[in-house]
């Protein structure tokens, strides 16, 4: 188990068991969403070295709110996004992304302490990285999503007997 929690810690959450996988998301809407939340007042940097923005996957029922649900808002680039990036309103700490009908959460790297988040294991859709970009070669950069990683999500849900929990959707921010 792992207590994870917000920059000025009103928001608590629990994370139990090994994560799904380590990831940066080069992803256009990753990039985007973390160039706007981190305009938020007192919002931590949300970007690695690599200008990819860091993820830890757990199954949604691996994840636990144990205090601050009332200061949870949502974020989404549009009214018909399928992503919505969850945020402490207390303090403009990112929490995770959901995607709409999955069975894991993505957790934002940036809520574990300096050197406590589970190692980085590969990035994702260096597609979208502008040209001209490069990405240090420490781990596997996938152009799209690779097989590896499509893999792990269906054996979780395989594991979780094909469930997608519902998680509580709150108050919009709008940034």
């Amino acid at each position: 188990m792992t207590e994870l929690s917000c920059r000025c810690g009103e928001v608590v959450m629990e994370v139990t068991g090994q994560p799904i996988v380590s990831v940066e998301c080069c992803c256009t809407s990753c990039r985007t969403a973390a160039g706007r939340l981190e305009s938020l007042p007192g919002a931590p940097r949300l970007f690695a070295e690599s200008g990819a923005v860091p993820y830890v996957l757990f199954r949604k029922d691996r994840v636990r709110m144990i205090r601050g649900e009332e200061h949870l808002r949502d974020f989404r680039l549009g009214p018909e996004a399928a992503t919505r990036r969850v945020v402490a309103g207390c303090c403009g700490s990112p929490v995770y992304l959901e995607f709409k009908g999955g069975h894991w959460l993505s957790v934002f790297g940036t809520l574990w302490p300096e050197g406590a988040r589970p190692a980085l294991e590969m990035r994702t859709m260096a597609k979208d990285l502008p040209p001209g970009a490069t990405l240090p070669e420490d781990v596997p950069n996938a152009r799209t999503q690779p097989l590896g990683f499509m893999g792990r999500l269906l054996a979780a849900w395989v594991a979780m007997g094909f469930r997608a929990p519902k998680i509580q959707e709150h108050e919009a921010l709008h940034v």
